[in-house]
């Protein structure tokens, strides 16, 4: 593969090949150690990662680094150079208070005994702070990923697949919600070779925001993508139910009170009746005589009233009225209104009792389409969430301090603060650092691979120098910012690259 170098300060540092390659280095190629696979990488050749190249015999990191500048709106124009803007003459004198370096392209040292590819230090506030910054190479990571839908995704547990290859499974379904984990180990380095492959990929693909296609086992296709209404099985989903079909009764019971004389709300999990709900009997309202199939949980809540499915509320049903077991012809009379809504309102039908008490469909009148549209109101887009979930163990610490157990309780205790791209990340409780991101509040593009396989991540530790020192971090490694700035995002080993600003919440250019 053809490369360019990326920009590089005329004043930078040479590089120090020795500490790159080793002696078993065919002429003219560099050994890349920033992975195991150690590349050998022809001049004018990136590696297998695509991530790292060889320009006239130095070892480079192809793509820049990326700092965040506060003194950039997010809708502004992006600077298309490398460093500061031709229009900001005095960006660096500003650059402590101004600027976070990210791990996005700042390389990786394998093995991390090495201090991180950058610890740069800043003054914010008035306090000396201190980031370590890297990206990391991982293999214990995942992708956990809400999708706002009760259509059908899978039986629970259900092999999710890539590509014909097995990377993940059906979760548990949460509130409005269903949910799939993918990744892990034993996916990405305990099963095939291809295995390993296909979900590195589509963990990689799904970190950069890219869409991605999958299926599952005696279930729907699935296209994918952060922040993106999901696909499922081509048909796109629109809205998230307001509520189960229970909790919809009590949200709109009132508003129905006086335009209907029954509801049934229809959802896969628990659907509602109106009258014999709670809220009905609070307002006073006459029993119609229904009865619904499955399983009656308490008063006007149903269980297992359908199958699952891509019906009504979730259901394997097109007809609600499928789900009526019984009408009390001593309670019920001619002329009573039924509602059967779903609980997103996408599906409605009215009803009204003839003088043989069978239900005929009518047209919805405007005073119940409007609770309709009401109930469709509340319900919130429906989104796909993806959240990436990664342990920074193993060596990884090794590059911020020589006593990794230390940096561990700093972050536990909150001295220490987590970003993934600058993106702030959830801190599980107990052993280890495994954090939690949403991927969409990342930078565009913010990760990669290497052929082991494993997931290369950027990842971001902030602390103040007093804190950094009593963890016994690498004090000696820290350089201010400034420094970077003005010789170009060179590592400490001179294997340089140039670095690029971009506002808080704003996306990498294409």
């Amino acid at each position: 593969m053809q490369i360019e170098p990326a920009k590089i300060d005329g004043d930078a540092p040479a590089a120090s090949n020795a500490a790159w390659t080793s002696a078993k280095v065919r002429e003219n190629k560099v050994e890349c150690n920033a992975c195991p696979v150690l590349c050998q990488i022809s001049p004018g050749k990136a590696g297998a990662c695509d991530r790292y190249a060889n320009a006239n015999g130095r070892l480079i990191r192809v793509d820049p680094v990326l700092l965040f500048d506060s003194h950039l709106r997010a809708d502004d124009a992006l600077p298309t150079d490398f460093g500061p803007r031709p229009d900001e003459p005095d960006a660096e004198a500003d650059a402590p208070a101004s600027l976070f370096m990210t791990g996005v392209g700042a390389s990786t040292r394998y093995p991390e005994y090495h201090p991180a590819p950058f610890i740069v230090s800043s003054t914010v506030a008035g306090v000396d702070m201190v980031t370590a910054v890297t990206e990391g190479i991982f293999s214990y990571c995942s992708m956990r990923i809400k999708i706002d839908t009760d259509r059908f995704i899978g039986v629970e547990g259900s092999p999710v697949r890539y590509k014909g290859e097995h990377i993940g499974h059906v979760a548990t379904v949460e509130y409005g919600s269903r949910m799939i984990s993918l990744g892990g180990v034993d996916h990405l380095t305990g099963a095939t070779k291809i295995e390993g492959r296909m979900t590195t990929e589509a963990i990689v693909s799904l970190g950069n925001k890219l869409a991605v296609q999958m299926t599952v086992d005696n279930g729907p296709s699935l296209r994918l993508r952060a922040g993106d209404a999901p696909l499922i099985d081509s048909i796109r989903e629109n809205l998230m139910r307001v509520g189960c079909g229970a909790a919809t009764i009590g949200m709109f019971a009132k508003q129905w009170q006086h335009v209907v004389d029954e509801v049934i709300v229809v959802d896969d999990h628990i659907t509602g009746l109106l009258t014999e709900h709670r809220a009905g009997k609070g307002l006073g309202m006459r029993s119609s005589g229904i009865r619904l199939k499955g399983r009656r949980s308490t008063p006007g809540r149903y269980f297992q009233v359908a199958g699952p499915g891509t019906g009504w509320g979730g259901t394997d049903i097109v007809d609600p009225l499928s789900i009526i077991d019984t009408i009390d012809r001593a309670v019920a009379w001619p002329g009573m209104r039924l509602l059967a809504v779903s609980t997103t309102g996408e599906h409605a039908l009215w009803y009204e009792f003839d003088e043989d008490l069978t239900p005929r469909p009518r047209a919805l009148p405007d005073a119940v389409q409007a609770v309709v549209d009401r109930l469709k109101s509340n319900c919130e887009p429906s989104l796909t969430t993806v959240m990436f979930v990664v342990g920074a163990g193993g060596s990884l610490r090794a590059g911020i301090t020589d006593n990794p157990v230390l940096l561990t309780r700093a972050v536990k205790s909150g001295e220490v603060k987590v970003t993934l791209g600058g993106a702030p990340a959830y801190v599980w409780p107990g052993g280890g650092i495994t954090v939690m991101v949403d991927v969409h509040d990342m930078p565009d593009m913010a990760f990669g691979t290497v052929p082991t396989p494993a997931i290369v991540a950027p990842i971001e530790f902030t602390m103040s120098r007093e804190v950094f020192a009593k963890i016994e971090g690498h004090v000696d490694a820290i350089r201010p910012i400034t420094d970077v700035l003005s010789q170009g995002a060179t590592h400490a080993e001179g294997a340089p690259t140039g670095y690029r600003r971009l506002a808080p919440g704003g996306t990498k250019a294409d």
